[in-house]
């Protein structure tokens, strides 16, 4: 793997990559550093085959606090008229490969995740969220709209009326209330939370690679097909997980009483 910027630190353990913003100094504000280390970290572990799962979190006290506004204060009409051509330039291919790498990414939500760093949780497979954590997308109180495909995600994991009402009054939403809508899976103590995240990860990543890669697949492509589309592709990817030695081997070992030993074949 190529040496990431120190913005983003990456390490692994067996399967499981955890991948950190680091600019505690800064609450991991989103510099351009980051942004391209990011898509590049990101690219890198969707087509290594010795990655299982990912885990994103923050380093210090917080997830992320959106993009770096120091930065932009100092030229803000320059800052404004980049803002678009980042999004489709440098968010969108790193949202796009979250979403579609074939493997589940964690987000580990420490302390806030606000602006452009609730866009980067949103789009993860999963939230693990420490219970001082927070979401908070504060765009219309500064004259925008929320970016990073914000609304789109949001909407989709808890509707439009609760998603737009989230959005429009820039509401603050703890670990708690997000566990409730459905936007966080789990919560834990701030000391546990990264333990949390990633023993969920190996857990995943102990299980059959095309299995795991193409139930991911299926569950994201639903969202936005017929349930005849859906069940036409359910029975095609059906075919190509039957069609592994993952699969012969699960029967093997559920008839002998063993774990199963899964190669991703």
């Amino acid at each position: 793997m190529s040496t990431p910027p120190p913005e983003v630190m990456v390490s692994r353990d067996g399967r499981v990559a955890t991948v950190e913003f680091n600019r505690p100094e800064a609450m991991n504000a989103v510099d351009a550093p980051m942004r391209h280390g990011l898509l590049t970290v990101f690219d890198e572990l969707a087509r290594s085959a010795e990655v299982g799962a990912v885990v994103l979190t923050g380093a210090g006290k917080g997830f992320c606090a959106g993009a770096d506004l120091k930065k932009a204060a100092a030229n803000p009409d320059k800052s404004l008229r980049r803002l678009a051509r980042s999004l489709v330039h440098e968010y969108q291919p790193l949202f796009e490969c979250i979403t579609r790498m074939d493997k589940p990414v964690i987000a580990a939500v420490n302390g806030g995740a606000v602006g452009i760093g609730m866009s980067l949780a949103l789009p993860c497979d999963f939230l693990v969220m420490a219970d001082n954590g927070f979401l908070l997308s504060p765009f219309v109180s500064i004259g925008l709209i929320p970016d990073g495909g914000a609304a789109w995600f949001l909407t989709r994991r808890i509707g439009y009326g609760r998603a737009l009402e989230v959005l429009t009054d820039g509401q603050k939403l703890g670990a708690a209330r997000s566990l409730e809508l459905g936007i966080a899976n789990r919560v834990a103590p701030p000391e546990a939370l990264l333990a949390t995240a990633q023993k969920w990860a190996a857990e995943l990543a102990a299980r059959a690679p095309t299995a795991l890669a193409l139930t991911k697949r299926i569950a994201r492509l639903s969202m936005s097909m017929t349930l005849s589309d859906a069940l036409t592709l359910e029975a095609e990817l059906q075919s190509v997980c039957a069609n592994t030695e993952d699969a012969r081997e699960a029967i093997s070992a559920f008839s002998e009483k063993r774990a199963p030993r899964f190669t991703g074949r």
